[in-house]
C-alpha cells in the first residue's frame, strides 16, 4: 500500500555508504559531548530507534589547539579519545542508522581557554567571542599542521565507527569558512585574495578526508551559502553561490544552511517552517551529489514538498529530532497525530549554551536516556489500581495526567479556566509565540486517546472539593501568578506606588486588560516576557519604554539566540528602552527610575506601569490540603511545576513527566539519576 510519505522512506546514496530514508539529523550541540559520553550515545541511539536514516555528532574539536572551552562539545584529539565515541556509534549501527562526525576545527572562534595555547586565524585579529584574546597568524607550517591534524582525526573518526566524516565551513564557527571571508582574510599568499585561493584550504580538508577515508566513509561538507550580511559576508546570490559551483561535485554531500547559528537557528517567533530554502534551494541545480537542509521541519507534507520540488535530497533536523526523536516512525506508522512537534522555543540550545545536558519543552525525556533510564514513547506499567486527581491543566498537570494515564492509572484532570493549556494558551496568543500552542494541543490529542483519563475543565476546586471528590492520590498543578508589588530579582521591597489602578503585571495584559497612552514596562524577569509585552503595545498604539535593570534587553535570550533580533524588532516598533535601570516608585503621571550606572533618579512620564519581575505559586490548596494528608484523609499529595517553583516552560513539563513516573516508585537512594563520573587508574 503506498502513501504520500513513501518517497521520505527512499535509500539514499552517500558515496560509499546508504542512509537507509530521507531523515537526517543534521550535527547539533548538547552539553554532554566529552564529559558525558553514555548520556550522549543514549540520546542519538534513541534517535536510531525512533527511525532517523543518519544521525551526526556535534562539531568535534580536532586538536587541542582549538577548543571550545568553556562550551562542552565532542573531542578527538588523540587515540584516547576514540572510546568515548563507540558506545554512541553502536547504538546508532544497532537500529541501521549511519553516524556522522562533525571534525571542526575553530580558528578566531574560540579563545582557547582550556589549552591557552593561541588560536590560529587568517591573521591576527580579535577571537569572535567577548574575550581578550587574539589570533595568531597562520603561517605555512600551521596550514600543513592543520591538515594533518584533520586527516588523523578522520582516520580514528573511522576507527570509532563513524559513517560519515564532516568537512565543516558553516555557522562562522570554523578556520575553514573564515579563510572564505573577505573581512578576515587579508593574506596575500596561495590562501588569499582571489576566491579560489580562499577556497583553497576548505578544498584540501574535503580532498585529503576522501583520500583518507573515502573508500568506506561518506564525506559530507557543512557550508552555509548565505550569512545574510549582504555585500560584507557571502551571499547565496554571490560568493556562496561560487563556492558551491566551484566544489560541486567534489564531496558525497552537501549539508547546507545559513550562517550564523542564530540565523541557521532562529526561533518560531521570527522564522517559521522551511525558512531557509529561499537560500540554499539553488544548490541541487550545481550538483549531483545528494543535498541536505533544515528548515525546523515538523509536518511530513512540507518535508515530501522539500523533496519534491527539489529543494533538497533529505531532511534534516535537529530541533525537530530533539522534540521528537520517534517522528520518522511516526510517519512510517501513519500516527502523524502523534507526531511531537518542536515549537520552535530553543530552550535545546540554551542548555549547550550554559553548558548542561540537553533539554526540550516538548519532550520532557531529552537528555534524561542514560542518567534516568527514560524513553520517549515508553514508560513503566502502573504498580496498582489507584486512582489518581490532578488539579490544574497547565503544561505541568497535562503532562502528568498523560504520563499517569499511559502508565495506565485512573486519572481525573481539572481545570478553573473553561480551556485547558494554562499559560501556554495565554502566552500562545502574544506576538510570535503561536506555535508554543503546541505543548497543550498535542497532550490534549494524547489525552483524548486514553479512556482511563477524565478532563473537567471549568471546575476550580477547593480544599473541600478535593476532599469531597474521594479520590485520596493528588497532584496540585495550580500554576502561579506574576507579582503585582514589583519585587524581584534587583528589588526585594515592594515599589511606592505599585498598588495604584494604573499599575498592570502579565497576567492583566493575557486576559486583555491592557493599557493606553505612554506606559513604562520593568523588565526583571530578563526572558522573553517584557519583550514580547513591549511588541503587544506598540502593535495597539501605545508609547513604550522599557526598563529593565539588566546590561541587554530580555537577557536571557542571549542563550536562546533571540536577544540581537528581539531588540532590533522592538527598535522597528519605535520602544524606547533604558538598560541599568531599576524602578523605585509609580506616581500617578510617571514612573521614577534609578540608573545603576552612572547614579541619580529620573522621572519618566507615562500613563502605565507594566511589572514583569517575579511570579508567586499558587499553592494556598496545598498548604490548606496538609492536615488532610497528616490525619489519613489523602494517601498522597504532591504539588508540581510553577506552583512548586515557578520557571520556564519546559520545567513545568518536566517536573509534571517526572511525578507521573515517580507515582508509587521506589526512590532510588542518593542522587535520584545516574551521574558520569572520570574514573581515576
Amino acid at each position: 500500500m503506498t502513501t504520500p510519505f513513501d518517497i521520505l522512506f527512499e535509500p539514499v546514496r552517500i558515496g560509499p555508504v546508504t542512509a537507509p530514508n530521507r531523515f537526517y539529523q543534521v550535527p547539533h550541540c548538547n552539553g554532554m559531548g566529552y564529559r558525558m559520553p553514555h548520556s550522549m550515545a543514549a540520546m542519538r541511539g534513541m534517535k536510531a530507534e525512533g527511525g532517523w536514516g543518519v544521525i551526526c555528532t556535534e562539531e568535534v574539536e580536532i586538536h587541542h589547539t582549538s577548543d571550545n572551552a568553556p562550551y562542552i562539545e565532542g573531542r578527538l584529539w588523540s587515540d584516547e579519545d576514540i572510546p568515548l565515541w563507540q558506545p554512541m556509534t553502536a547504538a546508532i549501527h544497532a537500529h541501521g542508522s549511519l553516524a556522522g562526525i562533525e571534525l571542526a576545527y575553530n580558528g578566531l572562534h574560540v579563545p582557547n581557554l582550556f589549552s591557552r595555547v593561541p588560536p590560529l586565524g587568517p591573521r591576527s585579529m580579535s577571537v569572535s567571542s567577548l574575550s581578550p584574546v587574539q589570533t595568531r597568524r597562520m603561517d605555512k607550517e600551521d596550514f600543513r599542521n592543520l591538515r594533518r591534524w584533520h586527516r588523523e582525526a578522520a582516520l580514528r573518526a573511522k576507527r570509532a565507527g563513524f559513517d560519515i566524516i564532516y568537512c565543516y565551513a558553516a555557522h562562522n564557527m570554523t578556520l575553514a569558512m573564515q579563510l572564505m571571508l573577505r573581512r578576515y582574510n587579508d593574506r596575500t599568499d596561495e590562501y588569499g585574495g582571489s576566491l579560489q585561493n580562499r577556497v583553497r584550504l576548505f578544498r584540501e580538508l574535503i580532498e585529503d578526508t576522501k583520500e583518507a577515508v573515502g573508500d568506506s566513509c561518506g564525506v559530507a561538507v557543512r557550508f552555509a551559502v548565505d550569512e545574510l550580511l549582504g555585500d560584507d559576508g557571502l551571499t547565496s546570490q554571490g560568493e556562496g553561490y561560487e563556492i558551491v559551483a566551484m566544489l560541486a561535485e567534489l564531496p558525497d554531500l552537501w549539508d547546507v544552511n545559513v550562517s550564523g547559528w542564530a540565523n541557521d537557528s532562529a526561533t518560531s517567533r521570527f522564522e517559521k517552517e522551511g525558512y531557509q530554502e529561499r537560500y540554499i534551494a539553488f544548490v541541487k541545480s550545481l550538483t549531483s551529489k545528494p543535498v541536505v537542509g533544515v528548515g525546523r521541519y515538523t509536518s511530513p507534507d512540507s518535508m515530501v514538498s522539500a523533496i519534491r520540488r527539489g529543494v533538497m535530497d533529505l531532511i534534516g533536523a535537529a530541533r525537530p529530532s530533539i522534540a521528537d526523536p520517534f517522528l520518522p516512525r511516526k510517519v512510517q506508522e501513519d500516527r502523524l497525530e502523534d507526531i511531537r512537534e518542536c515549537i520552535g522555543c530553543n530552550i535545546c540550545v540554551t542548555g549547550d549554551m550554559q553548558t548542561v545536558p540537553i533539554r526540550c519543552t516538548q519532550n520532557p525525556t531529552m537528555g534524561e536516556e542514560w542518567r534516568r533510564g527514560w524513553h520517549p514513547e515508553q514508560i513503566q506499567p502502573r504498580r496498582s489500581a489507584k486512582e489518581v486527581l490532578v488539579v490544574g491543566g497547565g503544561p505541568a498537570g497535562l503532562e502528568c495526567a498523560r504520563a499517569l494515564g499511559q502508565r495506565g492509572y485512573t486519572v481525573v484532570l481539572t481545570e478553573a479556566r473553561r480551556e485547558l493549556g494554562g499559560r501556554v494558551i495565554l502566552e500562545s496568543a502574544l506576538p510570535g509565540l503561536s506555535e508554543w500552542r503546541r505543548v497543550a494541543e498535542w497532550r490534549l490529542g494524547q489525552l483524548a486517546k486514553l479512556p482511563n483519563v477524565s478532563l473537567y475543565p471549568g471546575s476550580p476546586m477547593a480544599a473541600a472539593d478535593v476532599l469531597e471528590s474521594g479520590i485520596p492520590n493528588v497532584l496540585l498543578a495550580t500554576g502561579a501568578t506574576w507579582r503585582r508589588d514589583g519585587i524581584g530579582r534587583s528589588l526585594w521591597r515592594p515599589v511606592p506606588g505599585s498598588d495604584g489602578p494604573q499599575v498592570y503585571t502579565p497576567d492583566d495584559l493575557m486576559a486583555g486588560r491592557l493599557p493606553t497612552g505612554r506606559v513604562v514596562i520593568y523588565d526583571d524577569d530578563s526572558y522573553y516576557m517584557g519583550g514580547v509585552l513591549a511588541e503587544l503595545l506598540a502593535a495597539n498604539g501605545c508609547q513604550v519604554t522599557l526598563i529593565t535593570p539588566a546590561t541587554l534587553l530580555s537577557y536571557w535570550t542571549q542563550y536562546s539566540l533571540e536577544q540581537k533580533r528581539i531588540q532590533q524588532r522592538l527598535a522597528r516598533l519605535g520602544v524606547f528602552w533604558r538598560t541599568q535601570h531599576s524602578l523605585t516608585a509609580i506616581q500617578p503621571d510617571g514612573a521614577q527610575v534609578n540608573d545603576l550606572a552612572r547614579g541619580g533618579v529620573d522621572e519618566i512620564p507615562c500613563d502605565g506601569v507594566v511589572l514583569v519581575t517575579e511570579r508567586q505559586p499558587n499553592d494556598a490548596l496545598y498548604t490548606e490540603l496538609l492536615p488532610a494528608l497528616d490525619r489519613g484523609k489523602l494517601d498522597s499529595l504532591r504539588v508540581i511545576g510553577d506552583a512548586e517553583a515557578p520557571g520556564i516552560i519546559a520545567q513545568a513539563v518536566y517536573m509534571g513527566h517526572l511525578a507521573a513516573r515517580e507515582f508509587e516508585e521506589k526512590a532510588r537512594e542518593g542522587t535520584p539519576f545516574l551521574v558520569e563520573r572520570t574514573a581515576v587508574a
